[in-house]
C-alpha cells in the first residue's frame, strides 16, 4: 500500500498533469483566435486595395471626383458654348488648352478658380477655353466630348471636372466610359444627345482652326493664355500664370 506522502505525490502530479493540459489547450485556442483576426485584416487590406485599383488612381477617376466643388464653382455663371461669363464684357481671356496635358490640369486647380470668382463671376472678363489638342487621338476624343457639352451649355463643368478627373497622357484611360461619367457628373441634361453630339464630324472643322490660329500666334505650348480686348489681342505667356498677371494684360487691352 502508498503511503501517504507517495499519495500526495501522486495527486500534486495528476494536478499539475491537468492544468499542463488546460494550459496547452487555452494556448491553442487563442493561436486559432489570432490566426482568425490576422486572416480577417489580411481580407481587408485586400478589398481596400481593390477598391483603391477600381477607384482609377493615376489612370483616370471615375468622373465624379470634385463634381459638387465644379458645380459651385460655376454656379450661376452664364455659358455660351465655349465662353464663360458675360458675352458682353470688354474683355475675354482665352485659354489655349489640351485636357490632357498636366501642366493645363495645374492651372485649372492653382489659377483658374481665382480667375473664374475675382474676374468672369464680376463681369471684368469672360473666359474662353480653346480646344489645341496637341498630345495624342485621345485629346482629340476629349475635346470633342467637351464641346458636345458645350452643346448643351456645361461646356465648363465638363473641362474642369475632366481635369479634376485627369490620368496620365496618352494612357488608355479617355474611354468612351470615362467621358460619360465625366458628361454626367457634368451635369449634362441629355446624354443620348451628347453622346450623338460628340461624334459629329463638325468638329473637326472647329479643332482645325484653331490649330490655324495657334501658329498664326506662335503658340505652341499649353496651357497658353491670350486676352482679347477693345485695345487689342496679346499673348500672355504658357503655363502656370500667375492671376496677377492675367488681370494686368487684362487692364492693358480694356
Amino acid at each position: 500500500m502508498a503511503s501517504r506522502k507517495e499519495q500526495k505525490e501522486r495527486l500534486r502530479a495528476e494536478r499539475l498533469a491537468r492544468e499542463a493540459r488546460e494550459q496547452s489547450r487555452e494556448r491553442r485556442q487563442r493561436l486559432v483566435q489570432y490566426g482568425s483576426a490576422a486572416a480577417f485584416l489580411a481580407i481587408a487590406v485586400v478589398v481596400v486595395l481593390i477598391v483603391v485599383s477600381q477607384s482609377g488612381g493615376g489612370s483616370g477617376g471615375s468622373g465624379t471626383q470634385d463634381a459638387s466643388l465644379i458645380e459651385k464653382q460655376l454656379r450661376g455663371i452664364p455659358q455660351h458654348g465655349t465662353v464663360l461669363g458675360d458675352p458682353q464684357a470688354k474683355v475675354t481671356v482665352v485659354e489655349f488648352g489640351d485636357l490632357q496635358c498636366p501642366v493645363c490640369q495645374e492651372f485649372s486647380v492653382q489659377t483658374a478658380p481665382g480667375l473664374i470668382s475675382d474676374v468672369v463671376r464680376k463681369g471684368t472678363a469672360s473666359y474662353e477655353f480653346r480646344q489645341y489638342t496637341i498630345i495624342g487621338p485621345q485629346s482629340t476624343d476629349a475635346a470633342k466630348a467637351a464641346l458636345a457639352a458645350g452643346e448643351q451649355n456645361r461646356y465648363w463643368n465638363f473641362i474642369e471636372l475632366f481635369y479634376r478627373n485627369q490620368g496620365t497622357e496618352n494612357s488608355g484611360y479617355v474611354t468612351d466610359s470615362f467621358l460619360e461619367s465625366i458628361a454626367r457628373g457634368a451635369g449634362v441634361p441629355d446624354i443620348a444627345k451628347w453622346n450623338r453630339d460628340r461624334r459629329s464630324s463638325k468638329w473637326d472643322a472647329e479643332l482645325a482652326k484653331v490649330q490655324r490660329e495657334t501658329q498664326a500666334l506662335g503658340i505652341n505650348a499649353t496651357p497658353t493664355i491670350m486676352v482679347e480686348g477693345p485695345g487689342g489681342n496679346r499673348v500672355v505667356g504658357a503655363g502656370v500664370l500667375p492671376l496677377t498677371q492675367i488681370e494686368s494684360a487684362i487692364q492693358s487691352v480694356e
